[in-house]
């Protein structure tokens, strides 16, 4: 048995100086791989976790703003239905003493039909102006044919 042990002893040692070789060229290789990564994920503003953290935070920043639109927005809307949003105007000649359509009915109303028409009648010896109050479209009094046609356009 001694006699076959030189020879298994040469062939161990064989062994361990190939995968010696193989362990230096892998340590190489690995060595040039991290070498080209730290190439690629180095930037302006340091390394990639540098970069993603800020990048990260950027996002989380835009995430927050998008969040405070979203509120503001929220109030402008709610604003909005009260506003004015529709708008009828008729140019009429009440008189046949004056010309030009000077006269006028102005109806401003929000989302729901709410507001005001203004009307104004002119004349030769001067002006008159009257304002009524519109719900839903409707006035609690009488209105003209020209008030009318403005809510009408108004409403359209």
């Amino acid at each position: 048995m001694s006699g076959s042990i030189g020879p298994i002893v040469v062939a161990l040692v064989g062994a361990v100086v190939v995968l010696a070789l193989a362990v230096l060229w892998l340590l190489r290789q690995v060595s040039g791989l991290r070498s080209r990564l730290l190439s690629l994920t180095r930037g302006e503003d340091g390394d990639l976790s540098d970069v993603l953290g800020s990048h990260l935070e950027r996002v989380y920043e835009l995430g927050r703003e998008v969040d405070r639109l979203g509120t503001r927005t929220g109030r402008l809307e709610s604003g909005a239905i009260r506003a004015f949003q529709r708008v009828g105007l008729v140019r009429f000649n009440p008189f046949e003493d004056t010309g030009g359509n000077q006269s006028f009915a102005l109806a401003l109303l929000d989302a729901e039909g709410n507001g005001w028409v203004l009307s104004s009648l002119h004349a030769r010896t001067g002006t008159r102006v009257y304002a009524k109050a519109i719900r839903g479209g409707r006035s609690d009094g009488a209105l003209s044919e020209e008030e009318t046609a403005a809510i009408k356009q108004a409403t359209a």
